[in-house]
């Protein structure tokens, strides 16, 4: 059966309007950005296949260009929608960094670093230089390492911090192939990064760790050395 000819209330667009983002699901939010699917199944059926095919919407929308074009049922023309989402919500997110206006909610910075580093394939180590209101100064990979690990240098991430005259940071770092549990060394790391920070009198707000498929805040999960 068509979307067309499905109840209004569960056809995805006016469930939106309707109801509201929360209430759909990854497959619906999706197909509304599909918009059309093929001959053989409706928009919806296209995205469930694609998210069950890639095991998430995360890793559908780190997933290569090329690998994404070979599915069967994506064109150029839905990969570009698909992009075009994708960097919609980093602008508005990173427009609201810049205001202040999200840093007290821990989620949305999450989401932010989140868009930021999911499509790595190597672990990157970034740097967020932020201002006394918290307004987002600038955002910077710096390290780049390899699929397990990433060489971290304390003092060149200070002195990033003071070129740009921050007055407080938050460092993000990612697990590509694995969950954002944190390790031996990234206590370590948080721990001394934290320490070194409180020398030159800047504080250190969160580390964040992109996993493959979730996000963790040292600050909002009270760990060493914010806990």
């Amino acid at each position: 059966m068509a979307i067309k000819d499905w109840h209004e209330d569960d056809r995805p667009r006016e469930k939106l309007l309707k109801f509201g983002a929360a209430h759909l699901s990854d497959a619906e939010i999706l197909a509304i950005f599909l918009r059309t699917g093929t001959q053989s199944q409706s928009a919806i059926e296209l995205a469930r296949h694609l998210i069950d095919q890639f095991g998430s919407l995360a890793e559908l929308l780190a997933a290569p260009q090329e690998t994404v074009l070979a599915c069967h049922g994506i064109g150029p023309a839905k990969y570009a929608q698909i992009l075009a989402s994708l960097e919609m919500g980093t602008r508005y997110l990173d427009s609201q960094l810049k205001t202040g206006h999200a840093l007290g909610r821990s989620q949305m910075v999450k989401d932010y670093i989140s868009t930021q580093l999911r499509g790595e394939h190597r672990e990157v180590f970034a740097v967020l230089c932020l201002d006394n209101a918290l307004n987002l100064i600038n955002f910077e990979i710096l390290f780049t390492g390899g699929i397990s690990s990433c060489s971290v240098c304390i003092k060149h991430v200070l002195r990033h911090a003071l070129s740009h005259a921050a007055s407080q940071l938050i460092v993000a770092h990612n697990h590509p192939h694995t969950n954002a549990t944190p390790s031996t060394a990234d206590n370590l790391l948080t721990y001394e990064l934290k320490k070194a920070c409180d020398l030159i009198d800047l504080s250190l707000v969160d580390h964040i760790i992109v996993g493959r498929n979730d996000t963790l805040s040292y600050a909002e999960s009270c760990l060493h050395p914010f806990g």
